[in-house]
């Protein structure tokens, strides 16, 4: 695991040439639940992968831990002190054009939260979790949340 942006040479990803060095980029997510419900916020027009919601989070800066980078972001993003708690998933996406290092922590807010970057805020039920429009590099959280064992 890393602690930043890095270039790899994965094999078989980017354009599809196998040596090809390809973007990583690592980033880390709030699961935040309140009554069986999630915080999510839908990424803005302009960036990679707008109009899908996602889990409140973003990118490691140089030389940032993972919590200080998550806390950090939802400051930034939701105007709210958060305790971090523990890791609950990570994995590794590769997108056409990147690829990316997911770290999900479950977080408690200390505080109401606001979007502070005119995004959308929903709280959303567990059993709306797949109605919603999730990055493909979401899929495995959304199956672990939504599914029988996590009730």
């Amino acid at each position: 695991m890393s602690d930043g942006t890095d270039v790899s040479l994965l094999p078989g990803c980017g354009s599809g040439l196998t040596g090809l060095a390809v973007l990583t980029i690592v980033v880390v997510a709030a699961v935040i639940e309140d009554t069986d419900r999630f915080l999510v916020t839908r990424r803005q027009p302009g960036v990679h992968l707008a109009g899908m919601w996602e889990f409140p989070g973003g990118k490691i800066d140089p030389g940032e831990t993972h919590e200080a980078a998550l806390r950090r972001e939802l400051v930034e993003e939701l105007g709210v002190e958060t305790a971090v708690g523990a890791r609950v998933h990570q994995t590794l996406h590769a997108y056409p054009d990147r690829n990316v290092e997911l770290h999900f922590y479950k977080c408690a807010l200390k505080g109401a939260p606001r979007p502070a970057l005119g995004q959308e805020m929903r709280w959303v039920p567990r059993d709306e979790l797949r109605s919603l429009g999730f990055p493909p590099a979401d899929t495995e959280l959304i199956d672990m949340l939504t599914s029988s064992d996590a009730r």
